[in-house]
Order: C-alpha cells, then structure tokens, then sequence
C-alpha cells in the first residue's frame, strides 16, 4: 500500500533544533475588484485551516499567512502582489489567485520563474488545465468547461430553446461562455447571440440593446458579482429587455440578491459546490470561527481545501521546498488508489499530521470532497440553485 511518509530525518533535525520552522504561505485574493464581495469569506477560511494546524501542535511546521490583493482583474497588480510574496515575504506557496486572468499571469511570470506552487480556490478557466506549469499549478475548483456542461443540462430541463449570451470580456468569461455555448448547441439548444461586456462601465444599456434585439428565452450572464454582470441585470431589468436570467458561478454571491431582491425571482443557475460529509462540517465551523466566514458562499470551501493541502504535503514532504512538496499534493488529495486512505474532513487536520508522521496513507476529501484528475484539476461538484423570495435555494448537486 503506497503510504504518504514525513521524512524522518526533518523530524530528527526539528526535533533537535526544538524549534518548529516558520512557513509563510500567500493569500492572493481580490480583495478589491469584481468578486471583493466573496473573498473575505475566501480568506477567512484559507486562514482558519492554519490556524487549526498550529493549534493542533502536531506539525514540524508553524505556518503563517500574507495577503495580498490579485484585484480579480489587474495582471500587473496582481503580479506585483505575488512578487513582493515571494522575493520580500519569503513563501513557500500561493493560496490563488482567483480570477482565471490574473492566475495565469502570476503563474508564468511569479510562480515558474520562482518555482512556487500555486493552489487556486476559484481560477476556473479550461485554458488553465494546458498551461505550462511545471507541476506547481493545482485548483481545487473544477473547469469552466464542466460548468458549460451543467449549464446546458438545467437549461434544457427548462425547456429553454434559445439563449442570449453575454460575458465579462476576461479570461474568465471568455472560457466559461465557449463552454456554454458550446454545450448548449450540442445538445439542441440554440445561442442567438453571444457578446461580450466591459466590466466598470456605469451604462450597459447598448450591450442589453444587443441582447433584447437578439431574443432568447432568457438571458445568460457570464459575469462579475460586483461588476458588469451585475450592471447588465440592471439595465435589463430597467428596459425591461429581460426578467429572468440564468447565473453562473462568478455572478453567485449575496450582493446580488441583496441588490436585487425579488426582481430577479424565477432566475437560476450553478456554482461550484460540494454536499460531501465535510461540506457541512465546514458549514458549521464557519458559523464558530473568528473571524466567521460563511462556508456556502462561493468558494470559501474551496479555500479552506487549499490552505489544508499545501500544509498536509509539506508535512508529507518532510519539506517547505515547493520542488519537494508539490509531488506529494495529488497524493494526499486521492490517497491510494486501493481506495485504503484514511478521509479526512475539516476539523480534522491534526488527525491527518499525526496519521502522515506515522506513515498512513490518507485521503483528503476535505470540504469540497477534493479530487484531483489530470494535472491538478479538480472534478469537482455543482450546486444547482433558483433565486426565490429574493434568496438563493438550493435545488440539488451534480
């Protein structure tokens, strides 16, 4: 049976030195830009699952976070972000970045160069998955092009024939709406226009103009909570173009229905999200955490999982070396293939330290029931949901 083994010889050298080496991981979110509404759930959760690894004193390793903002949408922002992680901070791993755009770029141009893993909670691009990564790149969301299938699936079970399409002009939306087109018209259905909108703008009523002219039983957005997508509900709802909408994961978030209320009642969509055993575990942790976070909102589980990872092969490892510790992440994510790995779920990481020193294999299923298939990629689940009383509803997972 293949066991995940700490390296003896850390231990004996911590153990005789009597001091637990200092490890700083980066937090690299949005924590202003389009999605600042779900980050600091994000990172709450990301720094939770230290917290609890420290609190355990089962690791040779005392962990530490750094933050820093990616902005979801700046490149250069986000790629200054990670440099001063690296060169001024000292990591030894990224918990990110978020957005599909920003993740690319600091993972060419901060991540490679530098030799630093990369674990992304909510970078959901398909142009991820055949990027050059040396094998520091893992995301423990799944790609936008399972959600384009999903997508499909619960239009169709609508009885939608037609869709008009419009998305954030970002990696992000651009990936995730080839997806859905491309699903959508495989299976039947018919996308009678498909454009993109600029986030920041304080008018999109031309772009709804587009739309509305085009037709459609109702409208897609592939868009930005906080941004665009959310001004384009807006002006179709004030022209009265369109009343009901179909949301992906980017536009999931409770600003939008704080904004909107009942207006949109009768829309619906998917996020990605697990009803695995730790998915509620995770839930009611949050409520008990300070700071809380709220384990429902988009990706906050998925960040929980990333913290855990990073943490659970470095102590694998017996090494902070990123060269070293990202061969064992797929490891502790899939635990053998016999299937004879102990689960782990969250609050249960200390466990999982203890099972790693004394040579067991484990599986961590975590919040988000983590499996990694190809390189780095998440399988993933959805959530499907409809908006209700001016409230998201959970209608059941996929």
């Amino acid at each position: 049976m293949k066991k995940l083994l700490l390296a003896s010889a850390a231990i004996a050298v911590t153990s005789g030195m009597g001091h637990a080496e200092d490890v700083k991981l980066g937090i690299l979110y949005g924590f202003t830009g389009p999605i600042e509404s779900l980050t600091g759930h994000m990172a709450n959760a990301s720094e939770a699952a230290i917290a609890e690894v420290n609190a355990s004193g089962k690791s040779p390793f005392v962990f530490s976070a750094v933050r820093g903002d990616s902005t979801c949408v700046d490149a250069a922002a986000a790629q200054t972000a990670a440099e001063k992680m690296v060169t001024s901070d000292g990591v030894k791993g990224i918990l990110g970045g978020d957005c599909s755009g920003v993740t690319g770029a600091v993972l060419q141009n901060v991540a490679r160069p530098n030799g630093i893993v990369m674990v992304s909670p909510s970078a959901t691009s398909p142009a991820l998955t055949t990027a050059e990564d040396d094998g520091l790149f893992f995301r423990t969301a799944p790609s936008d092009a399972r959600e384009g299938e999903i997508a499909a699936e619960i239009l169709m079970e609508k009885g939608v024939k037609s869709i008009a399409l419009t998305y954030s002009n970002s990696d992000y939306g651009k990936g995730l709406a080839e997806a859905i087109a491309t699903s959508f018209e495989k299976v039947g259905g018919k996308v009678n226009i498909n454009i993109p909108h600029e986030d920041g703008k304080s008018d999109y009523s031309a772009e709804v103009a587009s739309l509305a002219a085009a037709g459609g039983d109702i409208l897609v957005v592939a868009g930005y909570v906080d941004q665009g997508g959310k001004g384009i509900i807006q002006a179709s709802l004030d022209s009265g173009a369109f009343s009901q909408f179909e949301i992906p994961g980017g536009m999931v978030g409770d600003s939008l229905t704080d904004h909107f209320g009942t207006q949109i009642d009768g829309s619906y969509g998917q996020v990605p999200q697990s009803d695995s055993p730790g998915a509620a575990v995770l839930t009611e942790m949050g409520k008990a955490n300070s700071p809380a976070y709220d384990a429902t909102s988009p990706y906050t589980m998925e960040s929980y999982d990333a913290a855990a990872l990073i943490m659970l092969a470095i102590n694998a490892a017996g090494s902070s070396d990123p060269k070293v510790y990202k061969d064992k992440i797929t490891e502790i994510a899939n635990g053998p293939a016999d299937g004879s790995g102990v689960k782990i779920l969250p609050g249960e990481l200390g466990k999982a330290l203890e099972l790693i020193a004394a040579g067991t294999a484990i599986d961590y299923d975590g919040a988000s029931g983590v499996t990694l298939i190809g390189p780095g990629e998440s399988a993933g689940r959805y959530k499907e949901f409809e908006i209700k009383g001016g409230k998201f509803e959970t209608v059941k997972f996929r």
